[in-house]
């Protein structure tokens, strides 16, 4: 319609025409709009790096997690190594016996009745014989003295005899979770072992 209205004009009808065939060619040269649900292609180089990232990082994860789990208890473990026993570990009454001997006076054997309170004081009622000799009416005297367990249950204890027998000095192993002692003479002059067995077994 608009080249009709030109028509009368050549030069101008021609422009008009160079005009709209331009504007023509710019529409259909114009790049169309991608639509909002059109799928984002990733490259696939890029995909792969993504998934190794992931895979990387979940690695990472098990691995502090297992860490962890492994940790905990190994240092509970070492914890409960470090401190196994105490005082309260034999707390309760023990059956003794012991023998070996007493280098100036001769042979030595006997059974006992020790009491520990879990406190590091410790009681008892023993039978002995030194060279075949009783020291007192059996079970008749009665003594008394301290205690220490350490945390890797070992311990000594120290016995004071009241009829002027020298004080008895020992060092001991807690086994099985202080079901049973074992112990032996520390004073110089004497070769003697023992050991202890809890008097009630069900602890």
């Amino acid at each position: 319609m608009q080249t009709a209205r030109f028509a009368g004009i050549p030069g101008m009808t021609l422009a008009v025409m160079r005009m709209l065939k331009g504007r023509h060619e710019a529409r259909s040269h114009t790049t169309p709009r991608a639509p909002l649900t059109q799928i984002i292609h990733i490259p696939y180089e890029r995909r792969t790096n993504m998934k190794r990232v992931s895979l990387w990082m979940i690695g990472i994860g098990l691995c502090i997690t297992m860490g962890l789990l492994t940790v905990e208890p190994g240092y509970a473990e070492e914890k409960d190594h470090e401190r196994m026993c105490s005082n309260k570990t034999i707390k309760g009454a023990y059956g003794f016996s012991y023998s070996g001997q007493i280098l100036e006076l001769g042979p030595l054997v006997g059974v006992a009745m020790f009491s520990f309170d879990g406190h590091g004081n410790v009681s008892l009622l023993d039978h002995t014989l030194i060279n075949g000799v009783p020291q007192s009416a059996p079970f008749a005297r009665f003594s008394s003295g301290t205690y220490t367990v350490n945390g890797d249950c070992t311990g000594v204890f120290v016995i004071n005899f009241t009829d002027g027998t020298p004080p008895l000095n020992a060092s001991m192993l807690v086994l099985d979770g202080g079901r049973e002692i074992r112990d032996v003479v520390s004073d110089e002059g004497t070769a003697i072992t023992a050991v202890g067995v809890r008097r009630d077994s069900s602890r």
